[in-house]
């Protein structure tokens, strides 16, 4: 990894591109995040920095996270994102990145928390099938089915489909492309959708498959 940076989720809008062609696009106000930690071979095992999103009141941090902020003498934030960055010499405690750290054409992935839909079946769950809508299958035939054989082995196996809740979880998109930066006003414009509803929370890396 080369770059990241923690962003909030503004919406969905259109672009053309050169061709008159529509692009749709996410919005990300991405920045401007403070470095608060780096984080070293020798004194850690591993080579990342921290980045800080957000600014929040000293009353509503922790005594442990407000120590953390005060070491690094910079104002408590409100999002803090761990970056496994391949060469962190070029960045120091307390530097700013905002959103020109990616560029127009950059191939990213964007991590976000989907949005909550709440208790759901397996049909809209995981996409499974109805049941008949004849005899011998009701009263409903919405039902997950059969769970599994009798006897042997007497038990439901795990990650059996079944109905539970739906969203709300961690989500990577991969290999997403920059359509456009506003370096002024800290926006990144990101071709296609992202994970999680607006005003969400979502971090940007280079692509892994890029």
């Amino acid at each position: 990894m080369q770059k990241g940076i923690i962003g909030k989720k503004l919406g969905m809008t259109q672009l053309f591109d050169e061709n008159g062609k529509v692009v749709p696009v996410t919005i990300i106000e991405a920045g401007p995040c403070v470095v608060v930690q780096k984080k070293t071979v020798e004194s850690d095992g591993y080579q990342a920095v921290q980045l800080g999103y957000g600014d929040i009141s000293a009353k509503k941090v922790t005594k442990p996270a407000k120590g953390h902020f005060d070491k690094a003498d910079v104002a408590p934030k409100k999002t803090l994102r761990e970056f496994r960055i391949d060469d962190i010499s070029g960045l120091a405690v307390g530097d700013i990145v905002k959103a020109d750290a990616f560029a127009a054409g950059d191939h990213i992935d964007v991590v976000g928390i989907s949005k909550g839909k709440g208790y759901a079946g397996t049909i809209k769950r995981f996409n499974g099938h109805r049941l008949r809508e004849s005899h011998g299958t009701g009263p409903v035939s919405r039902h997950a089915g059969s769970n599994g054989s009798t006897s042997t082995p007497s038990r439901v196996f795990k990650g059996k489909k079944l109905p539970g809740h739906l969203g709300a979880e961690r989500v990577t998109i991969q290999n997403l492309t920059v359509v456009k930066i506003d370096a002024e006003n800290n926006l990144i414009a990101i071709k296609g959708a992202v994970p999680g509803a607006k005003g969400s929370v979502v971090t940007i890396h280079d692509s892994v498959k890029a």
